[in-house]
């Protein structure tokens, strides 16, 4: 009866209060509450949206249907960066230990990937013997001892999310704003750090495809953080293009380390800038100084080798080998590289299109038991707004299962870059801030 009555009141466009979204929460948690019940609040919501404070008391109560982790112990302050994904966006990989370089502890719980490119765990895997599935107490250890983790969340982070993510698949709820930030803010505010910075994308090659709507996103999930207590900020940046040139999982692995070993002289690419961005951010937030300063410092840990130091520890803290990633590298892959068939710029490479085909190669999943191929993936040999002849390289595509595909994917490779005749304005990934 009780969940009849929360159902009418959101059905009717009426705010719910928190006791109200705590105990419908945490008897669906329990099974008390059926799946179809569940069903129909988040279609409510769909429909008629929530307030920040709802989404904010949401959040918390999906949060609480799980394990915590507190942080309060550790001398220095906390920070995280989440992404909603985009292609070539091994930005985490440069992030967190770059932050963590600063002086603030990053404890990130991380994801695999499902569709046109791996995740951040994915990437992570790769590397011989990284554990990317800690426990939380090894976790909770490695953030101690390092200043920073990157691990896949375990099943006591958010059991409700899980459940409640399972039946907006299946009841065409999964667009929805409030259960967006629900689903995403539950597990960072699990992780219990101190400070949050998001970067929300749009463009084809991301989930959101508008500018408008990842705006949306980024206010709903700025404002539903300071509403609990958590200081939080975002960028609003454009996903229309890859980020950098390597698209899949080793290949970005091997990117970032490139970046974080010679920093200064990639600090002016447009993906190694937001980095920094994102960064000093997050160091900003937790540490309460100026962003100025927050971006200086962050510079400076780059230039000094102190990021890639970390980054280091971190990976031999959960098991990785750096060196026989490296020497793995080495070893030949099935390859067929494309060239341009005019002369021009590029004006555009499509991200979504190009995401599809690195998926094709196995550098994603269509279903999560699908197997990644770690060497699979896209290499791009030039960027928008480089001038090319005919013959010019564009880019190179690998795989090493078997060379079965590669032509095809080649050739629906090549329907990703426009070639114009005048070159394109200036690339600026951010946006917008929200703050």
């Amino acid at each position: 009866m009780i969940a009849k009555l929360i159902l009418d009141k959101k059905r009717e466009g009426r705010a719910l209060g928190s006791a109200e979204i705590r105990e419908f929460i945490d008897g669906f948690t329990r099974g008390e509450i059926p799946d179809y019940q569940m069903s129909a609040l988040a279609m409510a919501v769909c429909c008629r949206g929530m307030t920040p404070r709802e989404t904010a008391d949401l959040t918390d109560a999906m949060m609480r249907s799980g394990a915590c982790l507190d942080w309060r112990h550790l001398p220095v302050p906390t920070a995280d960066k989440h992404s909603t994904g985009g292609v070539g966006d091994k930005l985490s990989l440069i992030i967190q230990p770059l932050a963590a370089s600063c002086g603030v502890a990053v404890p990130s719980l991380t994801g695999r990937g499902l569709g046109i490119t791996g995740g951040t765990a994915d990437k992570l895997e790769t590397i011989p013997g990284y554990n990317a599935s800690l426990s939380l107490d090894a976790f909770r250890d490695v953030v101690a001892k390092v200043g920073v983790s990157m691990t896949v969340q375990t099943a006591e982070i958010c059991p409700a999310d899980k459940k409640l993510y399972a039946l907006r698949d299946v009841t065409g709820t999964v667009a929805s704003i409030p259960l967006i930030c629900g689903s995403i803010l539950s597990k960072k505010w699990a992780e219990g750090a101190d400070a949050l910075v998001f970067d929300v994308k749009f463009g084809c090659g991301a989930f959101m495809k508008t500018r408008e709507e990842a705006r949306e996103l980024a206010v709903a999930m700025v404002e539903s953080s300071k509403a609990a207590g958590r200081k939080a900020a975002a960028l609003v940046t454009d996903m229309n293009a890859p980020l950098g040139y390597a698209v899949g999982n080793a290949n970005e692995v091997a990117e970032a380390l490139d970046v974080l070993r010679r920093g200064e002289e990639r600090a002016g690419e447009d993906f190694v800038a937001l980095s920094i961005e994102l960064a000093s951010l997050m160091v900003s937030l937790a540490k309460s100084i100026p962003l100025d300063e927050a971006r200086a410092l962050c510079m400076e840990k780059l230039a000094d080798g102190s990021a890639l130091s970390r980054f280091e520890a971190m990976v031999k803290a959960q098991g990785g080998d750096l060196a026989k990633f490296e020497s793995a590298l080495e070893r030949p892959v099935f390859k067929f590289r494309i060239q341009s068939m005019r002369s021009g710029y590029v004006s555009g490479i499509d991200a979504e299109k190009t995401g599809r085909v690195a998926m094709s190669l196995g550098a994603g999943r269509m279903v999560a038991t699908d197997k990644i191929d770690p060497r699979a993936g896209i290499t791009l040999s030039v960027k928008t707004g480089d001038r090319v002849s005919i013959g010019t390289p564009l880019a190179t595509l690998e795989k090493s299962v078997c060379p079965d595909g590669l032509e095809h994917a080649a050739a629906e490779l090549m329907k990703a870059f426009s070639i114009a005749s005048e070159s394109p304005p200036p690339r600026n990934l951010i946006a917008e801030r929200i703050v």
